[in-house]
Parts: C-alpha cells; sequence; structure tokens
C-alpha cells in the first residue's frame, strides 16, 4: 500500500477527527479512534457514540446503582486523556530515582538490584537476576541522566501512545528496553548498563516507521534521533551505544508489525508477530553462554 493509498483511506483514521491517524478500533463497532475518543472498557476501549449508547441501555437498577454509589453501572470507567502509560512510566521511574537517591545516603543502592548487569542475569553466575533485563529502565545515574531520558519519553509518547493505545506502547517499551538489553549482552557483556535510553530510543522507532508509512515529515525526530546515536559512540562519554542500537531496531521492527497488522482481522497476527519479537530477544541472551562469554564466577 502506498502512502497515497494509506491516507484515502479514512479507516487508517479517527472517524471523529479525521486528521489524526490510530491504530485502536472500538471494541464495539470496530471504528478507529483516537486517544481523545477512548474510554478504556472491559476488554479493550470504545468509542463515545458506543458508550452513550450503552448508557442509555442501563435497567433501572444500574441508574438506582449511580445515584446511590457516584458511578456508574456499565463497566466502563472515564478516559484519561490516551496517555496513561507514559504518565505511569513517568511516576515508577521517578519513584525509583528518588527511593535510589535516598537510599544513597544509610548506604542503600536501588540500582545496584535494579541495573543490567549480564552476568548476574544468568544461573552459572550464582545469581539469576533475570528482571535487570527490564527493571534496567527505572535505573539513572544522576538527575540530567533521567530528566532527558524523560524529556525524550514525553516527546515521543504523546504522540506514540494516542496512535498504539495504552497497552500496545507498554509493551514496545518494555520490548525496547529487553532489546537495548540483550544488545548489550551481546556487543558489551561485562558492562553494567543503568538508564531508559534503549526504551525511549526503542519508541523513537517505532513512531518513525509509523509516521513515515503515513507520510508524515520526521526531519526534526530523525534529526535528534541521530545526535543522540552520535553522542553513544565518543569515547569515555559514559553512553551506552549498544543499548541504543539494541532498543531502535527492536522498536522499528514493532512499528513496522503495527503498520501491517492494523485492521481488526489481523489482531492475532500481530500478537503473534509481536511474541515472535520478543523469542527472538530472549534467544539473543542464550548466545552468550554459547559464545563462551564469562558469565561463571
Amino acid at each position: 500500500m502506498t502512502t497515497a493509498d494509506f491516507a484515502r483511506n479514512r479507516d487508517n483514521f479517527c472517524y471523529r477527527h479525521p486528521s489524526r491517524q490510530s491504530f485502536v478500533l472500538c471494541q464495539r463497532c470496530a471504528r478507529t479512534i483516537c486517544g481523545e475518543c477512548q474510554t478504556p472498557a472491559a476488554v479493550g476501549v470504545i468509542c463515545p457514540e458506543c458508550l452513550a449508547e450503552q448508557r442509555r441501555a442501563r435497567t433501572p437498577a444500574q441508574k438506582r446503582a449511580r445515584r446511590r454509589w457516584g458511578r456508574g453501572g456499565s463497566v466502563v470507567a472515564a478516559s484519561s486523556g490516551g496517555t496513561r502509560g507514559m504518565m505511569w512510566i513517568f511516576i515508577l521511574t521517578a519513584v525509583a530515582f528518588l527511593v535510589n537517591w535516598a537510599g544513597t545516603t544509610v548506604g542503600f543502592s536501588l540500582n545496584d538490584a535494579l541495573a543490567f548487569i549480564a552476568p548476574l542475569i544468568y544461573p552459572q553466575s550464582g545469581y539469576f537476576q533475570p528482571w535487570r533485563v527490564v527493571t534496567v529502565a527505572l535505573t539513572h545515574a544522576g538527575f540530567m541522566h533521567v530528566f532527558l531520558n524523560m524529556l525524550s519519553l514525553w516527546m515521543v509518547g504523546r504522540a506514540l501512545e494516542p496512535m498504539l493505545g495504552t497497552a500496545r506502547f507498554v509493551t514496545t517499551y518494555l520490548l525496547c528496553a529487553a532489546g537495548g538489553s540483550a544488545a548489550v549482552a551481546l556487543l558489551s557483556f561485562e558492562t553494567p548498563v543503568v538508564g531508559a535510553s534503549g526504551a525511549v530510543f526503542g519508541l523513537f522507532g517505532a513512531l518513525i516507521v509509523i509516521a513515515r508509512h503515513i507520510g508524515a515529515d520526521m526531519t526534526g525526530m530523525l534529526i535528534v534521533l541521530g545526535i543522540n546515536l552520535v553522542l553513544g559512540f565518543i569515547p569515555n562519554a559514559g553512553i551506552s551505544w549498544q543499548s541504543h542500537v539494541g532498543g531502535l531496531v527492536v522498536g522499528a521492527l514493532i512499528g513496522l508489525v503495527f503498520t501491517r497488522t492494523r485492521r481488526s482481522d489481523q489482531q492475532v497476527r500481530q500478537r503473534v508477530l509481536l511474541g515472535v519479537i520478543g523469542a527472538g530477544i530472549v534467544g539473543a541472551f542464550f548466545l552468550p553462554p554459547l559464545l563462551g562469554f564469562p558469565v561463571l564466577t
């Protein structure tokens, strides 16, 4: 499908806001809806028209329950603007940073427990701490480090999450964090790594692929991405270019999956392909022992 064909297909855009491209469908009517039009339901999200219809169909008992308890009798909650996932990532990262900062005053470092240290994720090391593969995204080396990463997350997340929906956005973030860790394990095995850069670079990669697919101008974002990639290769800069590249590659692959499987009848295929990417990341972690990397104590 060409960019022009994609733009002419109204199913690729919110039915209430025709200029807003989205990958999220109303779980009742299957029409495309943007972040502003999404209201979480028991499964998926629903559009404003389906929400209104559902409210009109409430039974007298449900209406009495609403008056009594101050909440709707349906299973639908209020929408929070389409960036819930990004906000929770902000909150968890901020809490982790503050706990680590406070702990250092009494000799405790949360970073030591959550940072990615490749040898420690293997049972042969005597530790087996696989959570480090993704919890690395909660760790940061200082205020400027966490500030710049969260600023980058805000830049890309406010555009990407409303298009993908919260579940897909968070899944992308976690897979990209794991992809960054896998690249570190393969390319710089004994280097401890902290930071959400791999996950954030992955979001950039996904957004660029999706935006190019719909014909959006990504020149500014490509420049920012390029500068940050170059900085990672500066000697003694203390930046893990391996994590950046790993997250970016995984994010681009995920973005490609989303652009090819956005129809409602392709959701199973989409989940399978995301599972294949996840399996590929897991498989990458089996390579260091096979290559003879020093995982034993």
